[in-house]
Parts: C-alpha cells; sequence; structure tokens
C-alpha cells in the first residue's frame, strides 16, 4: 500500500543544495503559470470591459492554463519533477515518492510563486484586480468540493500514469502535454462553476492579493482529497500490483 511508504524524511533534507534547487524551481514554475492563467482572465477582463463571462472566456482560459502548465511542468521536471501545484505534492507524498519535509519546501516555494505572480500582475496591469476564486451562483460550497476532488483525481491520476508510474517507459514530452491537457479540458468542466482551481496554489495567490477569502478552503480540501484517492488508486491497482517500488523523490 502507498501509505505505508509514507516518510517524514531527515533533519537536514530541507538545506540539502538538491532540496533547495528543487524548490526553486517549483517557486519559479509556479510564478510562469500563474502569471499566464491569472493573466489571461485579467486581459481577458481588460477587452470586454469586465462584462460576463462567456463560452469564448472559457475556451479562453482553458487554453491558456493548459499551455502554461505544459511550459510550467517541462521546465520544473528535471530539478523537481514539475508538481507546480500542492496537491500534486501531496499525491506524491502519500504515494511514498517525496517525503514530508521534501513536500513541505515545495508548498512554501508554489505558494510564494503564486502570490508573487498576482503581485507581479498587480502592478503590471496599473492595479488591476486579481480576482480570487469563487462559486457560481446555485453552487453550494459542498458542490465545489465533489467538482475539485473529481477533477483533482484525474490530475493526479495522470500525474502518476505518464510521471511516477516505473512502467511507464520513454514518453518524452507526453507526460507535460496531457497534464496540461487535462487541467484543460477539467476548466472547460467546472471553470463555469467554482472556477476549476484543482490547485491550491493558484486559488491561494489571488485570495492574498486581493483580501478574499469567502469558501476558499473549498480549494484546499477538495484538490486535497482528490489527490490522496488518486494516488492510492493508481498505487495500488498499477504501481505495487506489479512489486514496483517508488521513485526516488529527486525524480518526481
Amino acid at each position: 500500500m502507498a501509505i505505508n511508504r509514507i516518510a517524514i524524511g531527515t533533519p537536514g533534507e530541507a538545506s540539502r543544495p538538491d532540496a533547495i534547487r528543487a524548490a526553486l524551481a517549483e517557486f519559479f514554475s509556479m510564478v510562469i503559470f500563474v502569471f499566464a492563467g491569472q493573466g489571461s482572465g485579467m486581459a481577458y477582463g481588460k477587452l470586454t470591459g469586465d462584462g460576463p463571462a462567456t463560452p469564448s472566456g472559457l475556451v479562453a482560459a482553458s487554453l491558456s492554463h493548459a499551455f502554461a502548465l505544459f511550459v510550467a511542468v517541462s521546465v520544473g521536471a528535471n530539478a523537481s519533477g514539475g508538481h507546480v501545484n500542492p496537491a500534486v505534492t501531496f499525491g506524491a507524498f502519500i504515494g511514498g515518492n517525496i517525503t514530508l519535509l521534501r513536500a513541505i519546501l515545495y508548498w512554501i516555494a508554489q505558494l510564494l510563486g503564486s502570490v508573487v505572480a498576482c503581485m507581479l500582475l498587480k502592478v503590471s496591469t496599473g492595479g488591476m484586480e486579481t480576482a480570487a476564486f469563487s462559486l457560481s451562483h446555485g453552487v453550494t460550497p459542498w458542490n465545489a468540493v465533489v467538482f475539485e476532488i473529481v477533477m483533482t483525481f484525474g490530475l493526479v491520476y495522470t500525474v502518476y500514469a505518464t510521471a511516477v508510474d516505473p512502467n511507464k517507459g520513454d514518453i518524452g514530452i507526453i507526460a507535460p502535454l496531457a497534464i496540461g491537457l487535462i487541467v484543460g479540458a477539467n476548466i472547460l468542466v467546472g471553470g463555469a462553476f467554482d472556477g476549476a482551481s484543482m490547485n491550491p496554489a493558484v486559488s491561494f495567490g489571488p485570495a492574498v492579493v486581493s483580501g478574499a477569502w469567502t469558501n476558499h478552503w473549498v480549494y484546499w480540501v477538495g484538490p486535497f482529497i482528490g489527490a490522496a484517492i488518486a494516488a492510492i488508486v493508481y498505487d495500488t491497482i498499477f504501481i505495487c500490483s506489479n512489486g514496483h517500488e517508488p521513485l526516488p523523490s529527486n525524480d518526481f
């Protein structure tokens, strides 16, 4: 079972050069991702005069996030595994692929990267609002939690299948491409209901900069539950059943 391999890590692990480099990679990847993803929404608002959401705006958000995440995962893959998401890191931790101490280091870097990206957007756009994630009319917090669980399950399941599974072979750029595509597809599904975060850091940065925290917990609880379920399901059925051990933490 994946949970049997959960590890805390050694006291000096967080100060090791490779861990610092990995955290920096997560920070810069998150800046790239959030700046492009959140920025596309701000650009849409400027072009439409902050008009109502439209199907074309949803498609634009889907494409911008898919493209940006493809790049962000690709550029961070060699140094950190290209998590670019606290929920992905949590899924890796549940599967025994990363220690808790390294995961905490990643989480700090990811959250800081999101905040910095949103601050840069606010400055570069002349003070435009970095809108926080929120629920659409008629969507309850628990509706949104279910959305986030299912969407993040799909994301982390894809991460395990294309990046973590020892049976995956040499699939080149397929992993970051598939990860970007599943996020883009999920935005088309959930974007109109709760914004389709799937990523606590992506929700955290805009909340910090805008000061809007209503129902913010949804964007942590849902993704973390979805990530844990995906890690346990994939690891139990497709990795442990074949007698494979998880990858070392510096490989993912």
